[in-house]
C-alpha cells in the first residue's frame, strides 16, 4: 500500500515480459506498487512490440490465434501473480487483473465460463477477472464473485454503472455469507477518468469552462457511491489516469484523486512522475455539494453527461475489441 494513513494503493497499469522479470520486482520491493492491471490494448503493445515473446511464439506455432494469445497472456499473468503473491498473502492487495475476451461483453454465460476457465488456468488466488460493465457483464460479475473469484469491474463511466456493480456485488456477498464463506473475494470498480477530459476540453475552451475537471469530478461521484455502500470487499479503482500532451502535470490524475480507501492504476511513466515529484503527497478533500454544483453547471452549459458516458463506453469497448482483433490477426 503506497499511502498507509489513508489506505491508498498504487497499481501498475502495464504488463510486459521483460518488465515483469526485472523492474516490476523493484517497484514491489520499494513499496511503490502493490498490484497490477492489464487489458487487451496493453497486451497488444507487449505481444506485437516486444522481442521478449519471440521464443514462445515459435513454440506455439500451429495453435489457433486465440490459443496463442491466451498462452502468452496467461504466462505473463502467472509471472505477475507469483511476484505479487507475498503481498496478497499478507493482505496488502497483491492482485493482477486479466480481462475476458471483449467480444463476450453481451453474453453473460460465455463471460462467466471464460472467467472461470482463465482463473483456473492461471492457478493463483490473487488473480482478478476483468469484466466490462455492460448489462450482461453485471450478471457475470455477480456469479464470478459469488463463486469466490476476484472481480475487476471495468469501463465504468457513469453513476448508473457504478450502482449496478454495487448491486451485483451486494447480491454476491449475500450468497457468499449464506455459503459460510469466511474470507470474501475482493472486487474493484474501475472508474475511467482522463477520457472525459480528452473528449470535452476542446469544447470547453470555446465556452471558457474549467478544463480537465470532468473526469476528476465524475470519478469522485462514483467513489462516493462506492464508499457509501460500505461493502467490505469492494473498493474504487481510478483507471485511465495517464496524461497525454503537456498541458497537465504527468501525475495530475493521481494527485487529484488521492482519496481514502481507493486505488489508482497508472501507466509506468505516470507512476515514475508521481514518485519523482517533489510535491507533497496530500489527500484530497471530497465535498458532495461541490460535486453536485459542478454537474449542475455542466448541464447549464449544455453538456449531457448521460450521452457522454454512453459514447465513452462504446469507444472503450471498441478500442479493446480492435486491440484484440489486431493481436489475433498478427498471431495467425
Amino acid at each position: 500500500m503506497y499511502k498507509n494513513d489513508i489506505k491508498f494503493s498504487l497499481w501498475c497499469d502495464f504488463v510486459e515480459r521483460s518488465f515483469l522479470e526485472g523492474e516490476f520486482g523493484d517497484l514491489i520491493e520499494k513499496k511503490i506498487v502493490n498490484a497490477a492491471t492489464s487489458n487487451p490494448s496493453i497486451f497488444k503493445s507487449a505481444f506485437l512490440g516486444s522481442p521478449a515473446y519471440a521464443e514462445d511464439k515459435a513454440k506455439l506455432h500451429g495453435k489457433s490465434a486465440k490459443e496463442m494469445y491466451e498462452a502468452l497472456a496467461i504466462g505473463d499473468i502467472q509471472r505477475a501473480a507469483k511476484k505479487l503473491l507475498p503481498l496478497y498473502e499478507k493482505g496488502d492487495d497483491g492482485f493482477i487483473s486479466i480481462e475476458v475476451d471483449p467480444f463476450l461483453c453481451d453474453d453473460a454465460e460465455a463471460t462467466i465460463e471464460e472467467g472461470k476457465r482463465l482463473f483456473k488456468a492461471i492457478g493463483y488466488p490473487n488473480v482478478m477477472i476483468k469484466v466490462p460493465a455492460t448489462e450482461e457483464g453485471f450478471i457475470a460479475m455477480e456469479v464470478l464473485l459469488s463463486e469466490g473469484i476476484n472481480v475487476n469491474a471495468t469501463l465504468i463511466f457513469s453513476d448508473i454503472q457504478t450502482k449496478y456493480c454495487l448491486e451485483a456485488f451486494t447480491r454476491a456477498n449475500e450468497t457468499l455469507v449464506k455459503k459460510g464463506t469466511k474470507k470474501l473475494p475482493q472486487a474493484v470498480i474501475s472508474i475511467f477518468v482522463s477520457r472525459f477530459d480528452r473528449k470535452l476540453d476542446e469544447h470547453f475552451k470555446k465556452i471558457d469552462f474549467v478544463l480537465s475537471r470532468v473526469g476528476i469530478m465524475n470519478a469522485m461521484r462514483a467513489y462516493e457511491l462506492i464508499q457509501n455502500a460500505q461493502l467490505p470487499n469492494v473498493r474504487a479503482l481510478f483507471a485511465s489516469t495517464g496524461v497525454k500532451g503537456d498541458e497537465l502535470s504527468p501525475d495530475y490524475y493521481i494527485r487529484e484523486l488521492l482519496l481514502p480507501n481507493s486505488i489508482n492504476t497508472a501507466p509506468l511513466g505516470t507512476i515514475k512522475a508521481f514518485i519523482g515529484s517533489s510535491k507533497e503527497c496530500e489527500s484530497i478533500e471530497l465535498r458532495s455539494d461541490w460535486i453536485e454544483n459542478f454537474f449542475h453547471s455542466l448541464a447549464a452549459n449544455g453538456v449531457d453527461m448521460n450521452a457522454v458516458c454512453d459514447e465513452l463506453m462504446d469507444e472503450g469497448l471498441s478500442a479493446f475489441k480492435d486491440a484484440f482483433v489486431e493481436i489475433l490477426d498478427e498471431l495467425k
